[in-house]
């Protein structure tokens, strides 16, 4: 069954673009032109995945990432921004609301697609393993894709969910930013590291007292600490 994707923007020749694209790469398209309209699919349809413009009519794009993760339906589908806000502080702003990536417009079609396929293979690869690690009160499960402290279950993305299951298993070691970029998100090339340090700072949050176990480690990257 082909996975569907939920391509969210005003722009029809921007929706007819990414749409052609994915499709051509075997995903189902569903689409939405404002955030009203792309609240109600998502929640109706649960996408696999949502390509989601920043720029939109009635609710924007930053207003519908917060409103997807706050709706425990909707909390764990990845979500990839598509902005023509190419600044620092808006790509650093959508993803602590919870974007798992972002592209700026304009945009290569290929490179798109290939993030969609990353953020996905993402969350499969952190669902195929059977195994799971305790560290005192917290606990991850990876075949439940569940992370909880104290019996308690804290709601995660699949980004932030490998997140802190890679620096888990190698606990104690230090991953430095661009390794982090490698094994979590995949990317070869150099790409901004706030896209590690703005992950890190939401999965902290959301941790809570569990966070001690996340280690900053000054100028180098971070660690899991037992």
């Amino acid at each position: 069954m082909k996975q569907k994707i939920l391509i969210v923007d005003d722009e029809p020749e921007a929706v007819e673009l990414v749409a052609f694209n994915l499709k051509q790469a075997g995903f189902d398209i569903a689409t939405a032109a404002d955030g009203g309209e792309a609240l109600k699919k998502a929640k109706a349809q649960l996408p696999a995945l949502v390509v989601l413009d920043v720029m939109l009519p009635e609710i924007d794009g930053l207003e519908v990432c917060k409103l997807l993760r706050r709706d425990s339906a909707t909390a764990k589908i990845p979500i990839l921004m598509l902005t023509a806000k190419a600044a620092e502080i808006d790509r650093v702003l959508g993803l602590e609301l919870g974007a798992d990536d972002y592209v700026t417009k304009p945009f290569s079609p290929r490179e798109l697609v290939l993030r969609v396929k990353k953020i996905l293979q993402r969350g499969a690869a952190s669902g195929e393993k059977r195994e799971t690690m305790r560290f005192g009160e917290l606990l991850i499960d990876l075949p439940k894709h569940l992370v909880s402290w104290k019996g308690k279950a804290i709601e995660l993305t699949a980004t932030e969910f490998k997140l802190v299951t890679v620096l888990a298993e190698r606990a104690g070691r230090v991953q430095t930013r661009d390794a982090l970029l490698r094994d979590v998100w995949e990317y070869d090339a150099a790409i901004d590291t706030r896209t590690v340090d703005t992950h890190m700072r939401r999965l902290r949050e959301k941790l809570g007292p569990a966070a001690k176990h996340l280690d900053t480690v000054r100028g180098v990257g971070y660690r899991f600490v037992e």
